[in-house]
């Protein structure tokens, strides 16, 4: 029988965002867990007993006991409810929906747009010896400046983006924020934006995160 005393055990890759998203929520929690981890781009492919665990070959996967799960929010609400802790996801009808609503912006919008357009085009690939994708870059600036201002809009100024303590919109949004704001883009696109700048500062010096680096 599954209980939450055996620890959980998460599958996927340490630089993955969605796999930090994760982690920070069994952080948060404190939760003890296992990280295994599993290369989804070998040039094999995807490792066939990962696939057993998730049939679309995407990380993370999670395991607790008998029971198993995957896709990031599935997972994450998943360890907001089966755990004993902080609470991640607002009681109140309003904070929670508007807590949904940039989980939400970050999936479909602030991903893509960050961390693929802006981060890795910027960042990786001077690392790897590659030319940056100029246009790539180019035309998600313009993308990114939406999202940027739509997290500051819909964030409060009571030290998390909603409310007085860690939600899962935080979870979403710093490692994100962890890989866009190491391109020189984020400079210029975070003028203006001291509320989330100053959210930034505070929540890259949690522990969760500390522990949870690449």
């Amino acid at each position: 029988m599954t209980t939450t005393e055996e620890a959980p055990v998460l599958y996927g890759a340490a630089w993955s965002v969605y796999v930090r998203i994760a982690r920070l929520a069994l952080e948060e929690k404190h939760i003890t867990y296992d990280l295994v981890e599993v290369d989804v781009f070998t040039e094999t492919g995807v490792p066939p007993e990962h696939l057993n665990r998730h049939p679309f070959g995407r990380i993370p996967a999670f395991e607790h006991g008998n029971f198993h799960l995957y896709e990031t929010g599935a997972i994450v609400r998943y360890i907001d409810d089966a755990f004993p802790g902080c609470k991640l996801q607002p009681i109140e009808p309003k904070a929670r929906a508007k807590v949904n609503q940039i989980v939400g912006i970050m999936d479909a919008y602030a991903y893509r747009t960050l961390v693929w357009d802006i981060y890795v085009e910027r960042v990786v690939s001077a690392r790897e010896g590659r030319l940056a994708n100029e246009q790539k870059i180019a035309a998600a600036i313009p993308r990114a400046a939406v999202c940027l201002s739509e997290l500051t809009r819909l964030s409060d100024d009571r030290g998390f983006l909603i409310g007085d303590s860690v939600t899962l919109a935080d979870l979403y949004a710093a490692p994100i924020f962890a890989c866009f704001m190491q391109a020189d883009e984020s400079t210029l696109l975070m003028n203006g934006h001291k509320k989330l700048t100053d959210w930034w500062q505070r929540f890259a010096a949690r522990g969760s995160m500390c522990r949870t680096g690449a």
